[in-house]
């Protein structure tokens, strides 16, 4: 089949090889070792990328979050990690490669990965020549993707060489160097770098991804979430029912002792000077040796004291039966041993733990809780580890998080008592009593204890001795573990049982010296050696100054994780550099063990190797469909695995289905492995539950029949038999990651990743690999940690080529990469890395991670369809009696403005405000309209109507003398919010011009306030400016030079010093029609608007004001608003005019220095009606929050407020109208009292609050039912619930209808649509803001399509819904309540479907504690999501993940790119709305100095 360079195969490494299954080769690398084939998959993957460059754009970071550290400052981690990682005494070997030279690193790995970067350049040959050969049968119709995920997944399986298409196509994709010019939204033309990298992230996401699936489900909610259709062509098992397996009869041996603790007394007096365990110092010397005469005596006496020395001899406090933890380092063997037989003897059972380090150790609450559920009130400890252990300032060691109440009992001999002659210990054959427990980690982090029997304990050994053959006075060399797993059982159990001698190898001594054990091998001439394929790894590395290793006395190299499929590689180039050091290749025995099942399986000691170790070259497509395929077409997606030998004597062995009844598996079947014997574990120690689905497991075949009347334990472990009965193990049931459908194996994952330039830039031990649950699947998550020495540039670069790796080699996309810095990870207590602890991390948002890298376009391909839109209602079905198919027309109205009170004499006699003035200061002279108060409460000015009337004309006088002004002329009124204001707007109207207000500039922020300034005097054609003296000097300074040019202002008059004379005559308007003031405000879109506001809308709106709200010249209203648009403006200015109440004004600036300044007034003054806005409640809420009982002691009483009235031009904040009534109901509020008026551009005012209202109520609606315009109610989820607030009465003479504003026909009852409002008070026009008199007629003077067609209407641009209630008014009407949605302007058309911003805010603010505040906004169908984080900067890429996930889950959204900023950043107006379009355009030109910037793949 295969021609050109490739077919003069070279042979291979050991003689054994030719009867390797499947053999892949690249002829170009004779010395090359079987176990680098998988890196050099990895390599030449990422080679086809190599031609086209990776268009991910790399996200931008603040300097401050680049901190490079020195080489020298840093000490590397200290672990043991899992399977595979580097040590830190061995970092002088790590940093120079180069002296190993190409054959000893490229072939050195670890169980966990494959190698390092040795078989790059291979790779990359490899790569050409495949390239040349196989171009003849390309067949790639799709353009491929930039980001190096597959254009079609099931292509890289089904053609021979998907990477053969790297040399045929290149890409020259845009780098962010060049940014093209690109227009923002609004057709504004930006050029930078943030532009350039959204535009790469968008062409990046153009490119064709994963086949889209084709079925969907509809899930409870009626949204259309796709559900993983099983592939048709996926491999399935074709082989027959597997049969269990037996491993060899257990042989019945004479003289094997009746149980451990008789092995233990025989060798104990009949050759007490035998050594049993020998312990070594950090420099590797014998430290003591500990003879089975010792052991003996020890034990003895250790069983005496437990057992009569705690407590009292009435009431002692450990009795047989009783379980004791032992706590013991890891360089003290012998006094574990001694402790562990001491309990042995006493009968007390033992339970071995880990030192607690510290108080707050990863995963030590979950032991203290594993301790507490065993009942454990006594722990064991050796000497030197009671000195070492935390202590309180009284000695006292101190109760650990989660541990129960520990008496801490020393084991050395000097502190025990010696037992009487007479006492013995009673050594009984071995039972059914619990022997020991043995701790085991789960994968969600939680302990749980294995108990395992005196008889079990005894099979097991002679189990282990059978299969090893084991003799008398053997020597072993142990570098495992000693408490738990096959260190315990082989080097503290088996040992004893067959008087061998342990030389036990510490962690401390290996860190310092890898090569220690082989040393040991070699001194003592061991026959056995227990490691892990890190320690032969380790040894590779460091072996090459070696002259004298000599490893021909060993007949057993036992490889504990030799389950671990990464295992391999370390076996094969471990036996490849010491054969010639005297190791045979039989010697490498790998077994599987689990805590549950003990061992499973053990490959022999065979003297005669006529029968050469199993190798599967698996197909890992086929894996994931959990189905064995050996693979014969040489893909790079391969899983070498090795047996672990047969079956532990005495055992029965089967595999089933990991999910599910526990069927039986076909032969070629991927399952989880089951063992019945008598030498297993039988139970979680307290945990029945568990206990029955894992230790009493009953299989059946496909006919349904059980296959054995004793139960069978499940190992989880994963694997199948193979041929000749030999056991394949290829994962670990924890391991497992199930992604839509397909199984992948956690250990794999991390393999791949190690194999991207394995050395550089990540720690071979410290990486991280898990799933977590996102929208109805998991997704993949990678941790690891970087070098201190790294560049942004290549983490980068690293994390970008292992998302393509992993992409080829497994088929499945990366949900999140995330590096964090080197030694932050949480470890275990033998420093491997604590996964559990990792992933709770992630979830909570607490890695602090220097670099992130998220793919939810790339790996989430089961969002929800948008729906097709509704079909519209024609004109055809509108019914006679208001009827829209079937519902009423969705429309209301206040109260009619015709019924007149008798005593309105304002309404009969005038039309103009002007003359309300007027006769007030006629009729009522002395009565005080207007008090201002100062920031302290004081009241720093009033007026009286009469003081107002001769304020205003000496105004107009001003204007027509100095001003020289025509009637009609606009004036530009620029004060701070007061007096003076309402007296220039007065004097406007008394000389016939037409007042527009305006903010002043800010003194301290003038470049970016004055400018609006400008534009709304310019906008207005303003004739002059009024303004006080201190403005004036603002707008001449030098700063406001620099920002806006001066010589262009109208004439600027200071009001400061009037003319004492009045004007001649005062003004009287001819037209009620004609314009009475213009109206200017900003929307938050950052569109600039004038509304013209006619002499008859003022007197409408007055009088409408005055009917809800019931105001009287007897009344007092507080007033905490900005005075310069809309209700605010209304309130501040003309009410009081009109119906003659006193209107106390508190200017909110005031409360930036005195937050209580508004209730105290309110309070103080026994004020019974206020109005404030969203950002003055907000100021309050946060303000105060911790302050309601000092101000309670002040005398701070809101009993009597009966309308709190918030006055907004949006949807009603709920959240915080709700935590604003709870936190002053102490204070007396009443939550009935607090409510949102409503307004808009058109109408000022459509809702506001009168007296008789009903009480506030919140409809909760389902959020997903308005993305598709439709108004859903109270849904099922509560994560798409949506409250709304009811807005409160509409106002008298308004009415409402709700249409379609596309179609502009009406709608039914509970519709979602526009709001369109018609009352005397709209406005009449839009001001030369908008120009367009398209727009202009659309706004203001629209009809509708169909039904009633006369009425002219002002749509106010919001969606919302009327709906009916059961509430009654005051006067018992039906009440019909109005909700507002949201702005259309500001609604967002993402994926088909309409998004309202602050939903997704809200969101957002709620994923994690450090947002303070939100913004997003659409960019390029990207969604832009800004944050504000409160917190240290090394928090800002914790955001990233938690954001996304949070809009994925709740809005069905992929958010393109996460902004992390500072507290400020995001603009707001003066009525606290946010400016989410000044924002975007911030961020385009690259002018919001982010904290990070993450681009979403």
């Amino acid at each position: 089949a295969l021609q050109g360079p490739m077919s003069h195969r070279a042979p291979l490494g050991p003689p054994s090889a030719a009867r390797f299954h499947r053999r892949r080769t690249s002829g170009t690398r004779d010395e090359r070792y079987r176990s680098d084939v998988h890196t050099e998959a990895v390599q030449a993957v990422l080679a086809r990328h190599v031609e086209r460059k990776v268009a991910v754009p790399m996200p931008s970071k603040r300097r401050s979050l680049v901190v490079q550290t020195s080489m020298d400052a840093y000490t590397p981690p200290e672990e043991e990690a899992g399977p595979g990682d580097d040590m830190s005494g061995m970092e002088h070997w790590m940093s120079r490669p180069s002296q190993l030279g190409p054959a000893h690193l490229g072939s050195t790995s670890s169980s966990s990965s494959s190698t390092q970067s040795g078989g790059s350049g291979n790779a990359g040959r490899l790569a050409d020549s495949l390239a040349h050969m196989h171009i003849s049968h390309l067949n790639h119709s799709a353009p491929p993707d930039v980001t190096g995920y597959s254009s079609d997944s099931s292509h890289s399986h089904t053609e021979r060489h998907h990477m053969a298409n790297m040399g045929t196509i290149a890409r020259n994709t845009q780098k962010y160097g060049n940014a093209e010019r690109m227009e923002t939204g609004d057709g504004v033309p930006v050029s930078s770098r943030v532009s350039a990298k959204i535009q790469q992230l968008v062409n990046t996401l153009k490119q064709p991804r994963r086949p889209p699936l084709r079925e969907f489900f509809v899930d409870d909610f009626d949204e259309l979430l796709e559900v993983q259709q099983p592939d048709p062509n996926q491999p399935r098992p074709e082989g027959a029912e597997m049969m269990p397996v037996r491993g060899e009869p257990l042989g019945v041996v004479t003289n094997w002792p009746p149980s451990l603790e008789a092995a233990l007394q025989r060798w104990g007096t009949i050759s007490p000077k035998a050594p049993c365990l020998t312990s070594l110092d950090t420099a590797g010397k014998p430290l003591y040796v500990l003879t089975y005469g010792k052991l003996w005596s020890r034990s003895i006496k250790l069983a005496y004291n437990i057992l009569h020395k705690l407590g009292s001899k009435q009431e002692p406090m450990v009795r047989p039966g009783d379980r004791v933890a032992l706590v013991f380092p890891n360089n003290d063997p012998v006094a574990f041993m001694v402790a562990f037989y001491g309990c042995l003897l006493a009968e007390v059972v033992p339970v071995p733990i880990e030192v607690p380090l510290s108080r707050k150790d990863a995963g030590s609450q979950q032991i203290g809780f594993l301790l507490g559920s065993c009942g454990v009130t006594v722990a064991l400890t050796s000497d030197a580890c009671h000195k070492g252990l935390p202590k309180s300032a009284t000695g006292e060691i101190p109760q650990f998080k989660g541990w129960p109440k520990l008496l801490w009992f020393v084991t050395e001999s000097k502190h025990l008592s010696k037992p009487p002659r007479d006492w013995f210990p009673h050594i009984k054959d071995a039972n059914n009593d619990t022997a020991y427990i043995e701790y085991k980690t789960c994968k969600d982090g939680s302990v749980l204890g294995v108990t395992v029997t005196r008889i079990a304990l005894l099979t097991h050994c002679q189990a282990l001795t059978q299969s090893c053959s084991y003799t008398e006075a053997e020597t072993i060399v142990n570098v495992l573990d000693f408490k738990k797993d096959v260190g315990l059982w082989h080097g503290i159990l088996t040992s004893v049982m067959n008087m061998m001698h342990v030389i036990s190898v510490p962690y401390s001594l290996m860190k310092v010296n890898p090569l220690s054990w082989i040393q040991k091998v070699c001194q003592y001439k061991a026959k056995v050696a227990c490691v892990k394929s890190r320690d032969m790894h380790w040894a590779l590395v460091a072996h090459k100054d070696q002259k004298d290793i000599n490893l021909s006395s060993l007949r057993m190299l036992l490889v504990a994780d030799g389950s671990n499929p990464w295992s391999i590689s370390s076996c094969d180039a471990f036996l490849n550099v010491f054969q010639t050091k005297g190791l045979r290749t039989e010697v490498i025995c790998p077994c599987a063990s689990s805590p549950e099942a003990l061992t499973v399986a053990i490959r022999r000691p065979v003297e005669d190797s006529s029968q050469p170790p199993g190798r599967g070259v698996l197909s890992m497509q086929g894996l994931s469909y959990g189905v064995v395929r050996v693979d014969t077409e040489e893909r790079l997606s391969v899983l070498t695995v090795q047996d672990v030998g047969t079956v532990t004597p005495g055992g029965l062995v089967c595999v089933v289905k990991p999910e599910g009844v526990p069927q039986l598996c076909q032969t070629d079947e991927i399952g989880e492995l089951c063992v019945c014997s008598i030498a297993t574990g039988t139970s979680y120690y307290g945990l029945t539950g568990m206990t029955k689905n894992t230790f009493e497991v009953y299989p059946v075949s496909s006919s349904g029949g059980l296959i054995s009347e004793y139960a069978f334990v499940r190992t989880g472990l994963l694997g199948f038999i193979g041929p000749g009965g030999l056991v394949f193990i290829t994962g670990k049931m924890d391991g497992l990651i199930m992604v839509s459908g397909r199984r992948h194996n956690a250990d794999d994952i991390v393999a791949t990743a190690l194999a991207v330039e394995p050395m550089k830039f990540v720690y071979r031990g410290r990486i991280a690999v898990f799933s977590v649950t996102v929208l109805r699947d998991e997704r993949i998550v990678v941790v690891a940690e970087q070098r201190p020495d790294s560049t942004e540039e290549d983490s980068f670069q690293w994390m970008s080529r292992v998302l393509q790796a992993i992409d080829s080699i497994h088929g499945v996309g990366v949900f999140c990469l995330a590096l964090v810095p080197a030694n932050t990870l949480p470890k275990t207590p033998l420093g491997g890395i604590h996964l559990s602890e990792i992933k709770q991390l992630y979830l909570e948002g607490g890695l602090h991670p220097c670099n992130v890298l998220m793919c939810p376009h790339t790996c989430v391909t089961n969002l929800p369809k948008p729906r097709q839109k509704q079909p519209e209602i024609g004109p055809a079905s509108v019914m006679v009696g208001n009827l829209v198919s079937g519902k009423r027309i969705a429309q209301a109205s206040g109260r009619d403005l015709g019924q007149t009170d008798d005593n309105d004499q304002v309404r009969q006699t005038f039309l103009f405000l002007s003359e309300v003035l007027q006769w007030r200061a006629q009729t009522t002279p002395d009565h005080i309209l207007y008090t201002l108060l100062s920031s302290r409460g004081a009241v720093s000015s009033s007026l009286t109507c009469l003081q107002l009337h001769k304020r205003a004309e000496r105004v107009a006088a001003l204007l027509m003398e100095r001003g020289g002004l025509q009637e009609g002329d606009h004036v530009a009124l620029v004060y701070p919010p007061g007096i003076d204001l309402i007296a220039a707007f007065y004097g406007c109207l008394y000389a016939g011009c037409v007042p527009i207000t305006v903010r002043p500039p800010h003194p301290q922020n003038i470049s970016t306030t004055l400018p609006t300034v400008k534009m709304i005097v310019e906008v207005s054609h303003s004739a002059c400016v009024m303004t006080t003296a201190v403005i004036c000097k603002l707008l001449r300074s030098k700063e406001a030079m620099a920002t806006v040019d001066i010589r262009n202002w109208p004439p600027v008059l200071d009001t400061d010093d009037l003319p004492k004379k009045k004007p001649p005559a005062l003004y009287k308007p001819a037209n009620p029609d004609g314009l009475a003031y213009l109206d200017f405000s900003v929307s938050t879109t950052g569109m600039l608007a004038g509304v013209q506001m006619s002499h008859n809308a003022v007197a409408a709106f007055c009088r409408s004001v005055k009917l809800q709200c019931e105001l009287y010249p007897s009344r007092e209203v507080a007033i905490c608003l900005d005075p310069y648009c809309g209700l605010g403006f209304v309130l501040w200015c003309l009410c009081s005019v009109y119906s003659g109440h006193q209107s106390i004004l508190i200017p909110p600036v005031e409360l930036e220095s005195n937050p209580a300044l508004w209730l105290l007034a309110v309070s103080q003054l026994r004020v019974r009606d206020t109005f404030c806005s969203y950002s003055v409640m907000e100021l309050c809420t946060k303000g105060l929050g911790l302050q309601t009982e000092a101000l309670k002691a002040r005398g701070l009483d809101l009993s009597r407020v009966r309308a709190c009235v918030v006055v907004a031009e949006e949807r009603p904040r709920m959240a915080l109208t709700l935590s604003f009534s709870k936190l002053f109901k102490d204070l007396g509020l009443h939550p009935r009292s607090v409510s949102t008026a409503f307004g808009c551009r058109v109408n000022l005012a459509i809702c506001l609050q009168g007296t008789s209202g009903p009480d506030p109520t919140t409809v909760y609606v389902d959020m997903r039912a308005l993305r598709h315009d439709r108004y859903g109610n109270l849904s099922v989820s509560p994560v798409s619930r949506l409250p709304l607030a009811l807005l409160q009465k509409i106002l008298p003479g308004v009415r409402i209808i709700i249409a379609n504003p596309e179609t502009k026909g009406p709608l039914g009852d509970s519709h979602l649509g526009e709001i369109w409002v018609h009352s005397a008070h709209n406005g009449s026009g839009y001001y030369s803001g908008y120009g367009e008199e398209v727009l202009q007629s659309d706004h203001f003077n629209s009809r509708l399509s169909f039904g009633d067609t006369q009425t002219v209407w002002a749509r106010t641009g919001y969606l919302g819904f009327l709906r009916r209630t059961e509430l009654t008014d005051a006067n018992g009407e039906r009440h019909d309540a109005l909700f507002v949605v949201g702005a259309l302007e500001e609604a967002m058309e993402l994926r088909g479907m309409r998004y309202h911003p602050i939903d997704i805010e809200t969101s957002v603010i709620r994923a994690h504690k450090s947002i303070v505040e939100c913004a997003v906004f659409p960019w390029t169908n990207l969604l832009v999501v800004v944050v504000e984080l409160e917190g240290s900067e090394q928090e800002a890429l914790d955001l990233v993940p938690m954001v996304t996930k949070a809009v994925l889950e709740e809005h069905y959204l992929i958010v393109g790119v996460v902004v992390v900023t500072d507290i400020g950043v995001i603009p707001i107006n003066s009525r606290g709305e946010k400016q989410r379009m000044h924002l975007r355009d911030g961020f385009l030109q690259d002018q919001l100095d982010p904290i990070y910037v993450a681009y979403n793949m």
